[in-house]
């Protein structure tokens, strides 16, 4: 979704459960997705404004009361669930296989590998197949940022099935894996989008291809 306020005023939630903006106060905000200013390196600021390489301690000082007891470590899920560790492992090794290849020189997979077999691990009922899906997700979107459309779902993984919500003998929703380009809309009768806002992944209606 977007929250669009003007071309240079954005607020993306995506389906990876993560937030992206862009807003004219770079560096002024804090919490706990960072200060915004460009430089990750000191993104771990505490409510105290004091820098910090811990991440209990830098999340923990942004708890909203100080009843709520301090988050702690949790222990390796893939060591916790183990009979989960080797279908995570073959589950996520799309990310280092040929599917994705044309992103791997653009953006390491190792770390992102790793989340995903650590999160597959940690979803042990129900909603597993959700975990690695948004894992998987959460890379193929950095390899879309970084000019790499990578398709990657299939009916058999991770599927979005848009043409379900067609209508009998219609074909209007589409799913596209980075995008469409800027389009004509009802909204937007110009085409004229920001170019601060990627192509996101997600079902598009065709008729917007057929405004004047």
């Amino acid at each position: 979704f977007i929250m669009m306020y003007s071309l240079s005023h954005h607020v993306t939630l995506s389906s990876e459960r993560s937030i992206s903006f862009c807003l004219p106060h770079q560096g002024q905000v804090c919490g706990l997705c960072g200060n915004y200013d460009g430089d990750s390196k000191n993104d771990f600021t505490t409510r105290s404004n004091e820098k910090v390489v811990d991440v209990l301690t830098f999340g923990n000082s942004w708890k909203v009361s100080a009843s709520c007891p301090d988050a702690e470590l949790t222990s390796d899920p893939c060591a916790s669930n183990p009979y989960r560790a080797s279908w995570s492992q073959k589950q996520c090794s799309i990310i280092n296989s040929v599917t994705f290849q044309a992103c791997h020189s653009k953006i390491d997979p190792g770390p992102f590998f790793d989340s995903c077999v650590r999160d597959s691990c940690a979803c042990d009922s129900g909603g597993d197949c959700e975990c690695f899906c948004t894992a998987v997700a959460s890379y193929a979107k950095a390899c879309n940022e970084a000019g790499a459309c990578i398709k990657w779902r299939t009916p058999k993984i991770c599927p979005i099935f848009c043409d379900y919500y067609n209508s009998p003998d219609e074909c209007e929703w589409h799913y596209k894996p980075c995008g469409a380009p800027c389009m004509k809309t009802c909204r937007n009768p110009t085409g004229n989008c920001s170019s601060l806002i990627t192509a996101l992944e997600g079902t598009t209606a065709k008729h917007f291809d057929l405004l004047p």
